[in-house]
């Protein structure tokens, strides 16, 4: 019997947008994966100097932006667990729960850069492979030496995604809300509706609790 694989899709998602979901998608097309696993991080401690909306509205925005496609399922591993949220206890946990199933954790090219500055970066190459979304399709000589670098010191295995340029990101999406501009297009339909009923990113926002190293 194949071993089941499983993406991860983990982040803020302060909001989810399209952006995210393309991405997942493309993840899973891609390499075939069986399921992508939503982790909405509960306490990003990367962020921690910010102000993050309550990882329950998070979580739950989340559920209405992914609850149509049947291969994405939402986990709320993370917003349950105490204390900063970590890759490497998030994965941990997984690898516990499900020992036959391979995982792929789902980011941006970007992050490939900053991996090792995260909670024991040789713990996550251990337990996942990563794939890195690559914008336009193609791979900076930068990133190709990066990768080369991860893979010989940590046996990372790490493989790129090709993506094309969706310019959306949750930050653009708040300030937009904020200055009273439509975010239609760039985040799925029930979010704005649940957005727009709990009053969220707006100047006087009350739904945040203090701060994912991803």
């Amino acid at each position: 019997m194949e071993q089941k694989r499983i993406g991860i899709m983990g982040g803020t998602f302060n909001p989810i947008h399209f952006g995210h979901l393309l991405l997942a998608e493309q993840a899973r097309d891609s390499f075939g994966l069986d399921q992508i696993l939503f982790i909405p991080s509960g306490h990003p401690y990367m962020k921690e100097q910010q102000m993050v909306t309550d990882r329950y509205l998070r979580l739950e925005m989340t559920r209405l932006a992914i609850c149509e496609n049947p291969f994405f399922q939402l986990s709320d591993m993370e917003v349950k667990r105490q204390g900063p949220s970590y890759t490497f206890q998030t994965l941990a946990d997984l690898k516990e729960q499900s020992p036959e199933t391979d995982f792929y954790f789902i980011a941006g090219a970007d992050s490939i850069f900053d991996m090792e500055k995260w909670k024991q970066p040789a713990a996550i190459f251990r337990d996942c492979t990563v794939l890195a979304a690559v914008r336009d399709q193609a791979v900076h000589p930068s990133l190709e030496k990066e990768i080369l670098r991860l893979q010989q010191q940590y046996k990372a295995r790490i493989e790129t995604i090709p993506m094309k340029e969706v310019g959306i990101s949750s930050t653009d999406i708040r300030n937009r809300l904020k200055e009273g501009r439509s975010i239609r297009y760039m985040v799925p339909d029930q979010v704005i509706a649940y957005i727009e009923k709990n009053h969220l990113y707006r100047e006087n926002e009350s739904g945040k609790e203090s701060s994912r190293d991803a």
